[in-house]
């Protein structure tokens, strides 16, 4: 997933071992079926299916159609068929592997901008597993497969007998049950544009905290800064004033949708995005501006 993963267990003792083994074996299985870069991936198997159903693992599947009904909640904001758009940027390798700047003759400054092709036309048969992605559609589940690899994770750690549990993958964090830190389990949000300065500490018993920025992963090509939020409407990197938008919700996976699919809105219209979704959290302008989102009192330790 191109990044740590942070997992922490509580419960007896003699059994965390064993459980802390597992999940981490668990990213890695997930991993192996979800990753962009490797072909022998699930993904990467239906991406090269052109036309074709594909069965799939009940987990691929869910990832997938888990994404596809984002894109149809969020009026195609949230979409996974950036694919093509992320490697005609210059993403087509794991991102520790993306030169800080490159040309390309395949992409010249002036390309037109072209829409994503969006999902209105895959096929999903959950009797099978088996989707099915149009000629010319390709999927990256960059956008919601943290999310859901943590909310996985956290409750498979669960159910082995752990009491609590916390999975961060990439400052996606999910929580559970009991933790060791006291009643609740204490998430530091920073500001993106001033790394190591606290915007708050959030209290939460069972829940997810999901942080989207394009400040992390940037790059150059041809002389253009790039970043791998695409705005679906233009293939392009989105450039909506906002720097970054931490979303507090129930599970990672749709705090990490709603968190894109907010960043793409802009200021005011993704402000209004999270209200009418009945979630809290931070939008954060490019200018350093801080929105806390109504609601965010509930789990902030801060008094501001």
């Amino acid at each position: 997933m191109g990044t740590e993963a942070h997992i922490i267990a509580v419960g007896d003792e003699d059994g965390l071992d064993g459980i802390l083994r597992r999940a981490t074996w668990r990213v890695e299985r997930l991993e192996d079926k979800w990753s962009r870069f490797r072909p022998t991936s699930e993904l990467s198997r239906l991406n090269a299916a052109a036309g074709r159903p594909v069965i799939v693992s009940a987990e691929t599947f869910e990832a997938v159609a888990r994404a596809v009904h984002a894109w149809y909640v969020t009026g195609g904001r949230f979409d996974p068929t950036i694919h093509r758009a992320l490697v005609d940027a210059g993403y087509d390798r794991t991102f520790r592997d993306v030169p800080a700047e490159s040309t390309s003759l395949d992409s010249p400054p002036d390309l037109d901008s072209v829409p994503v092709p969006g999902c209105g036309d895959i096929g999903l048969s959950r009797s099978t597993n088996a989707v099915t992605l149009p000629p010319g559609v390709t999927l990256d589940l960059g956008g919601i497969g943290k999310g859901y690899a943590a909310d996985i994770i956290v409750r498979d750690m669960i159910s082995w007998g752990a009491t609590g549990a916390s999975v961060s993958l990439g400052g996606d964090v999910r929580v559970r049950g009991e933790s060791p830190f006291g009643p609740a389990w204490v998430v530091v949000v920073e500001s993106p544009l001033d790394p190591g300065r606290e915007l708050d500490r959030l209290m939460l018993g069972d829940g997810a905290v999901v942080t989207s920025t394009r400040l992390m992963r940037t790059w150059k090509r041809n002389g253009q800064e790039q970043h791998h939020i695409i705005d679906p409407t233009s293939g392009q990197p989105a450039w909506t004033g906002v720097a970054a938008v931490t979303v507090v919700a129930s599970e990672a996976s749709w705090a990490e949708v709603l968190a894109k699919a907010a960043f793409l809105a802009g200021v005011e219209e993704g402000l209004a995005l999270l209200r009418a979704a009945g979630l809290t959290g931070f939008v954060i302008e490019d200018s350093g501006r801080v929105h806390r989102v109504a609601g965010l009192e509930v789990f902030s330790s801060c008094t501001q």
